[in-house]
């Protein structure tokens, strides 16, 4: 059994709550538009594993250090991960070909700062945005999810909201 801690769009924001939300994960995912090298590293020492892809922002440090999509196999479970993806009925272009050929059983993508769970029953996969954990954008509410997976099957998935912090900043951008 793995725990896995699910971020994206932090747009080189980094909360003192992502390590509080992680502390127990066996892995950290992030789906890209880290922002710098520096977020990436702090999660990197929360876990023993970090996965990673750019996102549309990310500079050229980020994209030497990452790839665009990755695709691997944790605990059973077949895993697609890449920035822009989209959902099921409105993937981005490209992707349902993706998913068809590699038959994940996640995708896990961010760049829409949209909270969303899905499963699509056609192709047999549930796709997963974290939402922003940033607070680069329009989004209310910052967001990231943990998720278990055990002997090939996703076992659970919780929400993380991550309440306002203007009043009592949890954490600062990190340049």
């Amino acid at each position: 059994m793995k725990t896995i801690g699910i971020i994206s769009d932090t747009h080189s924001y980094w909360d003192n709550r992502y390590a509080v939300h992680f502390s127990d994960c066996d892995e950290i995912w992030h789906a890209g538009d880290i922002g710098n090298e520096q977020v990436a590293d702090r999660l990197s020492h929360l876990v023993p594993v970090l996965r990673a892809v750019y996102g549309n922002a990310d500079g050229a440090l980020l994209r030497r250090r990452f790839k665009e999509t990755e695709i691997f196999e944790t605990e059973g479970v077949k895993v697609v991960m890449t920035h822009i993806g989209g959902y099921p009925g409105r993937y981005a272009p490209g992707i349902r070909t993706r998913l068809q050929l590699s038959q994940p059983k996640l995708f896990v993508c961010g760049h829409s700062h949209i909270l969303k769970v899905i499963p699509d029953r056609q192709l047999g996969v549930l796709t997963i945005n974290p939402g922003a954990a940033g607070r680069q954008g329009w989004q209310r509410v910052r967001t990231l999810i943990k998720l278990t997976l055990d002997a090939g099957n996703i076992a659970g998935c919780q929400v993380i909201e991550l309440a306002d912090d203007r009043e009592h900043p949890q954490g600062t951008i990190l340049d």
